[in-house]
């Protein structure tokens, strides 16, 4: 937790809750050291959790900005997750959060994967606060007595997430009568169970990497196949754009004796006689 609203809300409810259900709970508020004092903004938040009779420990991580200062504190993050030893681990993200998940992915032109946002379950991670707008997690922690951080970099322009929340939705709200974060939400939600349904139907033919199986399927699925397959060969997740599987779908549909598509991650795609493999993208020079 950041010793934001939203984490602090959600340490008050998991407080409440957790001993009733006879669950171990702990807290870790992690400190990514990029503002001055975050240190001391980090032991308070420890000890507010403390009154709470949780657990509290700080962890102090470095973020490594090459790919983006937000990317960087995220990964940062949830390194410390995976490294601890819980059956579940929950994340404060709010219905506001959603909301501006989906319009980055819609920024990206990235397909329904983007715009299907975060999922309130995926492995150990738990949201339970994706119903929840991030005003009623202040209104949580102003009946708790609690005193949550600002963080200026939630108000610095520098960041898209930032205008996003400033600009962007308050005018989409002016614009369509309000309303806007509950209906990004929703579709969400219905653009997930979607993606969700043809992810089940991928593992089917994922083994099955022959050209004219591969033809055979429907585009909606076989750009799917594709893309998994290519995250198994270990091409880049992160990296791996809308793009990357048009060129591979083009190997399948529209081959005129195109040699290689790169992927990120120096994985490479080939169409081999009457299969697609895959291999490392030869070095340059």
């Amino acid at each position: 937790m950041s010793g934001g609203a939203d984490s602090l809300a959600l340490a008050v409810c998991l407080a409440f809750v957790g001993p009733k259900l006879g669950w171990s709970c702990g807290a870790v508020v992690v400190d990514h050291g990029l503002q001055p004092g975050s240190a001391a903004v980090a032991a308070v938040a420890a000890d507010q959790l403390r009154g709470l009779d949780l657990d509290a420990e700080v962890i102090r991580v470095e973020v490594d900005q090459s790919g983006g200062l937000e990317a960087g504190a995220r990964d940062a993050r949830y390194a410390v997750f995976r490294d601890r030893p819980a059956a579940a681990v929950l994340l404060a993200h709010t219905m506001d959060d959603q909301a501006e998940t989906v319009l980055l992915g819609l920024g990206r032109g990235s397909g329904p994967r983007s715009i299907a946002g975060m999922p309130a379950t995926r492995g150990a991670i738990r949201r339970p606060f994706l119903g929840l707008r991030r005003t009623e997690t202040e209104q949580i922690c102003a009946a708790s007595g609690l005193t949550w951080w600002s963080d200026p970099h939630n108000t610095d322009p520098r960041f898209r997430r930032t205008r996003l929340r400033h600009e962007v939705v308050p005018l989409l709200d002016d614009v369509l009568g309000g309303g806007v974060v509950e209906a990004l939400a929703r579709t969400a939600d219905q653009v997930r169970a979607d993606v969700e349904f043809l992810d089940r139907l991928v593992t089917a033919h994922i083994g099955a990497l022959a050209i004219d199986q591969l033809e055979a399927l429907d585009p909606a699925l076989r750009t799917r196949v594709l893309r998994l397959a290519a995250l198994e060969a270990g091409a880049a997740g992160s990296d791996l754009t809308a793009g990357h599987i048009g060129e591979l779908d083009r190997l399948i549909t529209d081959w005129h004796g195109q040699a290689r598509v790169e992927l990120p991650g120096r994985v490479s795609a080939v169409r081999d006689g009457g299969a697609l493999r895959f291999v490392p993208t030869p070095v340059a020079g």
